[in-house]
């Protein structure tokens, strides 16, 4: 009877899981070496620290740019629902992150309002690789597009 009770628990911890999706939380430091990065110009963040519990996660991105060090923090809902956060000089950024069917890749698409009144558009796309976090990014606005794919090591 236990090792039923045991099994019954096991399956259903796991299908509680699968459900769920991967669980990307945790420090994460950019390996450069790993990572396609633009020559001229990155969005890449240094660090990534995510914190994800049923269905909320909390991203926050430790960047710097022409010397200043700044932090960004989202808060997402993973069942496609949109959600609102700061976006640039305190604009509103309008965000979805959506599963994939076997829950192992997560994507949010955002728009943030721009300074010539057009939207930018912006993909990124989590999935693990080993034990490496992959983020694919893809920026899209009336400045042009911009594509990264950014490799993480876990800390």
């Amino acid at each position: 009877m236990k090792k039923v009770v045991f099994l019954f628990t096991a399956i259903l911890l796991a299908v509680m899981v699968s459900a769920q999706g991967t669980d990307f939380s945790g420090k994460w430091k950019l390996n450069s070496s790993k990572s396609k990065l633009n020559a001229d110009f990155s969005f890449a963040p240094q660090e990534v620290v995510i914190q994800q519990n049923g269905n909320n996660m909390n991203v926050e991105k430790h960047s710097s740019f022409q010397g200043n060090d700044f932090t960004t923090s989202d808060k997402f809902t993973l069942d496609g629902e949109e959600c609102v956060n700061e976006g640039w000089q305190g604009s509103k950024k309008k965000s979805t992150a959506v599963w994939s069917a076997d829950k192992k890749v997560l994507t949010i698409t955002s728009k943030i309002p721009g300074p010539d009144g057009g939207d930018m558009t912006v993909t990124e796309i989590f999935k693990m690789d080993g034990s490496n976090l992959i983020i694919e990014s893809r920026a899209s606005s009336s400045y042009g597009d911009l594509n990264e794919t950014m490799a993480y090591d876990k800390q």
